[in-house]
């Protein structure tokens, strides 16, 4: 009886152990003998060779969350940072943590750049909208001059401004200034005259 006893637990043992090793995921014993890959490309060429596209799919998603770096021609890596939109050259398939450190630090250099950049733009923006608040308030007053210089502004004759212009230039006690302004009284006197006689013939 004792020995049945005995026997029972390691039965059980046995049976668990057998259990844990059908129910394990064929990918793990696969893991067992096959390398791990080196990189990214590596990895991704392995998830090529699943069978259907769903395990093809989650490989890929798999590989890009294992590996942040992408192999570079010339050898070495280079990851790309979204939030930056940018690259920055690494070792290995995953940055180190210094390099890690200098990519931080450049992202905080990158967030000052861009709090300046649209703080620069708002004041430009500012600067436009208050330069056509000026300009429209210009339009808006303009017809009221335009208006204003409409009205005809009284000019005189040709004739008096020639005139002026010789009377203004003319030396005192000449002959040639002094006729035109004789002409004008005798022309003056003559039309007093001439019409005198004709009012009292009427009468």
């Amino acid at each position: 009886m004792p020995s049945v006893i005995a026997s029972r637990p390691s039965a059980l043992f046995v049976a668990a152990i057998g259990t844990f090793v059908v129910l394990t995921p064929v990918r793990a014993h696969a893991q067992w003998w096959r390398s791990a890959p080196a990189d990214f490309e590596a990895c991704a060429d392995a998830a090529e060779k699943a069978k259907t596209k769903e395990e093809k799919t989650s490989s890929l998603a798999e590989c890009n969350a294992k590996f942040a770096g992408r192999r570079k021609p010339g050898g070495g890596y280079t990851y790309y940072d979204f939030m930056q939109d940018r690259t920055f050259d690494i070792a290995g398939p995953n940055p180190t943590p210094e390099e890690q450190k200098k990519i931080d630090e450049q992202y905080t250099v990158y967030l000052e750049r861009e709090r300046r950049n649209s703080i620069a733009a708002a004041l430009m923006a500012k600067q436009q909208q208050q330069q056509v608040q000026q300009v429209s308030l210009r339009s808006d007053q303009e017809p009221a001059r335009t208006e204003t210089a409409k009205v005809p502004v009284p000019v005189a004759s040709p004739v008096k401004q020639a005139a002026r212009v010789r009377a203004a230039n003319c030396a005192r006690s000449s002959f040639s200034c002094d006729w035109p302004r004789l002409s004008e009284s005798i022309n003056d006197l003559k039309k007093l005259f001439s019409s005198t006689p004709s009012k009292q013939k009427k009468s």
